[in-house]
């Protein structure tokens, strides 16, 4: 496992430079791996089927007073948008990989994005899942 995470961020790492885009790597660690911090956003693979992360996603987001004020889901992708409490937008990405597995990306903030804001939620997704 660890070195299938090794391998998909170095390959993450080698794509993005040639494009012109250097990748921050996050520290956050969690059940399905270390989630990523690229282009202003939280990413992560989970052990969850898509149907449970967007509930959990949800969750999270209430047990932290923030009102999911939109959500969009389509057969392999879903978007829960929110307010932060300091106004900026909350954008959840949750995408289907397999029947037990979902990639969740969590951006808080227009500009740029907030890392710690989006930290915070993304553990709280993982604590619900």
């Amino acid at each position: 496992m660890a070195k299938k995470i090794v391998s998909l961020v170095f390959v993450s790492f080698f794509v993005l430079n040639l494009a012109g885009c250097i990748p921050l790597l996050a520290g956050a660690a969690g059940g399905g791996g270390t989630a990523v911090w690229l282009s202003g956003k939280l990413s992560q693979e989970v052990e969850g089927s898509f149907d449970k992360t967007i509930e959990a996603a949800k969750k999270a987001l209430r047990s932290m007073d923030l009102e999911v004020t939109k959500t969009t889901v389509d057969k392999n992708i879903a978007q829960i948008m929110s307010k932060y409490t300091d106004g900026k937008t909350i954008w959840i990405d949750v995408r289907r990989i397999s029947q037990k597995r979902s990639k969740v990306d969590v951006r808080v903030g227009v500009i740029e994005g907030d890392k710690e804001a989006a930290d915070k939620i993304l553990k709280k997704i993982e604590r619900y899942l």
